[in-house]
């Protein structure tokens, strides 16, 4: 892109406060969620054990988003092909390191985190970096065979860490950059279909997984332990009612609910303050995907659009997984609620794309 006009100094702050007061919210129903599990946890010695450990997560997190968004993006564009080995190194390290069979998350000198979260950050950056060189030199469409290979790399990965959540948020990142950068509708059509076969193979070779889609097409089909997670998402979410029993007062948070401080967060939400307050944090992050996008419409060059176009679909995306999931719109997949669920992984690497789109934004033209 080539632009003659004046140039932003400002970040975009609008973006900013949202991001923020959706990270508030979220530690105050992190504490509210999960107070009674703390006592238990800590021999009901304190209620906070998860914010504490939120807090400590998020004084981490600002200072990444403060160094990532006072840097130049331009400088990422320098270590695209570095990018590409972080991606790899990130998702292998858990065959090396897991904390556990199955798990996604490694352990170094104690420190416990997730490997993906950073790996899709990555990702964004790698892809952006190498298909805005290949639209700058008119061969986009070249490059759709290594694409495919690069993305059918890294689900293959995330297929043999069981991961089907993850995988669907990487899959839509991957396509909505190729898709920015001026891909051919057949060659979308034909990356889609390549998709949809990884989530099928996904789902058949776990057979939970296909309990999982059997109990999302017929609730009542299946034993009650292969509904009993969603059952209960919707068992709170309508017990909310319109204006919710109260904050504090959920009764499915007393572990009737699985996961609820992370990526069962939302039904929580929606059981203690109503679904017409909790639909507000739906449109706070329609807010965030509006500002994200107009970033992305007016980016000074091809790099900084497609990363924005990433990180923005990226957060959209997940957080439509997360909802869809816990409404009983998609079937049920584990991935936090970006910015609002329990996870210092996932909001580090958040925080840390937020740090970039700001920095785009503060060079955006008009």
């Amino acid at each position: 892109m080539n632009y003659s006009y004046k140039k932003r100094k400002t970040a975009d702050y609008l973006l900013m406060v949202l991001v923020f007061g959706l990270i508030a919210f979220g530690l105050i129903m992190i504490y509210s969620v999960s107070k009674y599990l703390s006592l238990q946890i800590t021999n009901q010695a304190s209620d906070k054990y998860y914010l504490v450990r939120q807090l400590v997560s998020l004084g981490i997190g600002v200072i990444v988003w403060a160094v990532f968004q006072a840097i130049d993006y331009k400088f990422w564009h320098k270590y695209t092909g570095t990018m590409l080995w972080i991606t790899i190194v990130l998702l292998a390290s858990v065959f090396l390191f897991r904390t556990g069979n199955g798990s996604r998350w490694i352990n170094l000198f104690g420190l416990g985190f997730q490997p993906s979260e950073f790996a899709k950050l990555s990702m964004i950056i790698y892809l952006s970096g190498w298909l805005s060189s290949k639209k700058k030199s008119g061969d986009i469409n070249d490059s759709f065979v290594p694409f495919l290979l690069f993305v059918g790399g890294v689900s293959l990965m995330m297929l043999i860490q069981k991961d089907l959540g993850t995988l669907s948020v990487i899959l839509i990142i991957a396509a909505s950059i190729f898709f920015a950068a001026g891909a051919k509708l057949q060659n979308l059509a034909i990356g889609g279909s390549l998709g949809v076969f990884l989530v099928w193979l996904a789902i058949k070779i776990e057979p939970y997984r296909m309990q999982r889609l059997t109990a999302f097409f017929n609730p009542n089909s299946g034993s009650l332990s292969t509904s009993y997670h969603i059952r209960n998402a919707l068992i709170a979410i309508g017990s909310g009612g319109l204006w919710g029993l109260g904050f504090g007062q959920s009764r499915q948070k007393y572990l009737y609910l699985p996961e609820a401080q992370t990526d069962s967060i939302f039904p929580i939400i929606a059981e203690e303050l109503g679904f017409l307050r909790a639909s507000a944090v739906i449109i706070v992050y329609g807010l965030i995907a509006y500002r994200g996008y107009s970033i992305a419409r007016r980016a000074p060059d091809d790099f900084s659009q497609l990363m924005a176009v990433g990180i923005t679909t990226w957060i959209i995306w997940q957080t439509f997984v997360n909802l869809g999931a816990m409404m009983a719109l998609l079937p049920l997949t584990g991935v936090p609620l970006p910015f609002i669920s329990y996870g210092g992984t996932s909001l580090i690497a958040f925080l840390a794309a937020i740090g970039i789109l700001l920095n785009i934004s503060k060079q955006t033209v008009d």
